[in-house]
């Protein structure tokens, strides 16, 4: 069974989020798994990240789910 904790972020914070998700069922910790693989891709390959945000944001504006962004990780 995966570990959960909690945290606390500023409501701003929250709202970034929000409009950072591809639907409205997306969990904050899917978006927060989508912005750290960009984020490591960008180190190794930044053309690959840049490709990546363009087909989510497209994904954000049509509401359209875009699931060929980044592995699932099994978590301990």
């Amino acid at each position: 069974m995966a570990k959960i904790t909690t945290i606390k972020i500023h409501r701003k914070t929250k709202e970034r989020l929000d409009r950072l998700k591809e639907y409205e069922r997306e969990t904050y910790e899917q978006v927060l798994r989508k912005i750290l693989f960009i984020l490591n891709t960008s180190k190794k390959n930044p053309e690959r990240a840049q490709n990546i945000f363009k087909k989510i944001d497209s994904a954000i504006k049509k509401k359209e789910k875009y699931t060929e962004v980044y592995p699932d990780e099994k978590e301990d």
